[in-house]
């Protein structure tokens, strides 16, 4: 009786204590099968996933998006060349494009000239005479050539290819041709023109060209300091005479200056980072090489990027950054293209190749400014309120759209780009522009 009692205040002091029933509910029978159920649950866990996503991997996603969707857009905003390029000719005349410097969109730039008169002619950047060569033997009614190139180098080379063409005994001569060459920038290209012909400046010439890549004889002297491959000092001067080095801007600009020119002109996006790495250089004593500038970045860059030599495409943005600080190359830019369209006559032509995006941004906004064309509300490179003209005769049949102003016309709306052939034989040609304004 006592023990009967004793399980009973027990259980009593259970039930008060963890009010919970004595006996466990029974359990509901398992659910029968279903597809529909299956499918539903499945699609549920699916959307609970998709919606707990990292926000790195959208923000990662999104930004993929976005850059094709930029390159889709920048690959619809050019004219590719469909001129046909002579392969045999191309590599008799030049074969190893490494070894040699070859004019980029030689027959683009020639048919630029081809409709009109060319009296006077101004190369603003010599080179090798690649292009100059070309268009004075398509031009004997030529009377006047100038070429201009701040390299001493490139000008020796070029004026002895030119005089070629001038001589007696020469299949191409052109003995009546005057010509003028000089080393100096093209920003003084009107102060170069006024000193050979007062009269010459006051008409204007007929026809201009710059060509604002480097030449292969630049970027293959490894004293000069332009190559990523050759071990050289770091000079990067396209004018032997200036002061400024990329050695003085590595080592002696302050780190906000350096980062600067990485994130601008090199459009480098682990600028911060090379920025930091380059000033703790500084206390080894440093940086005097290609080689030594080249082992930085190399360590400097992640291994996950770009592949095994994403670190090249990396080490040509610094270069790039670098050459243009030395330089002072966009400001100069900038300031050549005005002054080369007032040294226009009326119907001339100014033909620009550029390289790069920088480049080709001032060439763009330079032309448009030029011809002062009323700017619309629309956004994006359509929204120049400008008479658009398509199919403009047999021999203009390279313009496909022009923008016509009130000072001038830019005939190619779109850059010209090399055709895919070029491409496939000169691969330094695959980032080229070529633009064109004519003044009214």
């Amino acid at each position: 009786m006592a023990v009967s009692a004793v399980a009973s205040a027990k259980t009593l002091f259970k039930k008060l204590l963890f009010n919970c029933p004595l006996k466990k509910p029974p359990l509901s029978p398992p659910p029968k099968f279903s597809l529909l159920r299956c499918t539903a649950a499945f699609s549920t866990t699916t959307n609970t996933w998709k919606t707990t996503q990292p926000k790195k991997q959208k923000a990662k996603t999104n930004a993929k998006q976005k850059n094709n969707s930029f390159v889709e857009s920048q690959v619809r905003r050019r004219t590719r060349s469909d001129r046909e390029l002579d392969e045999e000719n191309f590599l008799k005349h030049y074969g190893n494009v490494d070894s040699v410097h070859v004019p980029v969109m030689l027959g683009e730039v020639l048919d630029v000239f081809a409709s009109i008169p060319l009296r006077s002619f101004v190369d603003c950047t010599l080179g090798a005479a690649g292009h100059s060569s070309a268009i004075i033997t398509a031009h004997p009614e030529m009377k006047l050539f100038v070429g201009v190139d701040v390299d001493p180098v490139a000008h020796d080379i070029a004026e002895a290819r030119i005089r070629g063409i001038l001589h007696p005994d020469s299949c191409n001569s052109t003995s009546n041709l005057q010509v003028h060459t000089f080393v100096k920038n093209y920003k003084n290209i009107q102060s170069v023109i006024r000193d050979i012909d007062e009269t010459l400046f006051d008409a204007g010439v007929d026809g201009i060209l710059m060509d604002l890549g480097m030449s292969s004889m630049q970027v293959n002297s490894a004293e000069r300091g332009f190559s990523v491959l050759n071990n050289g000092p770091l000079d990067m001067r396209m004018n032997p005479q200036a002061s400024l080095k990329a050695e003085d801007i590595l080592n002696s600009w302050p780190d906000a200056a350096v980062g600067k020119v990485l994130r601008e002109y090199g459009e480098e996006s682990n600028w911060r980072h090379l920025q930091n790495k380059i000033m703790k250089a500084r206390v080894n004593g440093g940086l005097h090489s290609t080689a030594e500038l080249v082992d930085l970045i190399q360590s400097s860059t992640s291994k996950t990027r770009g592949g095994r030599q994403g670190w090249i495409k990396t080490a040509i943005r610094v270069f790039q950054a670098l050459r243009i600080a030395v330089n002072d190359e966009l400001n100069t830019l900038q300031d050549a293209i005005y002054a080369c369209f007032d040294s226009l006559a009326s119907g001339g032509r100014l033909a620009v190749i550029s390289f790069h995006s920088l480049e080709d941004r001032i060439v763009k906004q330079s032309f448009l400014s030029l011809i002062k064309c009323e700017e619309g509300k629309d956004e994006g490179e359509d929204r120049w309120s400008c008479d658009s003209t398509e199919n403009i005769g047999e021999k203009e049949a390279w313009i496909r759209q022009m923008i016509s102003g009130q000072t001038g016309n830019i005939l190619t709306k779109r850059p010209i780009t090399p055709s895919e052939k070029e491409e496939t034989l000169n691969p330094r040609s695959r980032s080229a522009k070529l633009r064109v304004i004519q003044k009214v």
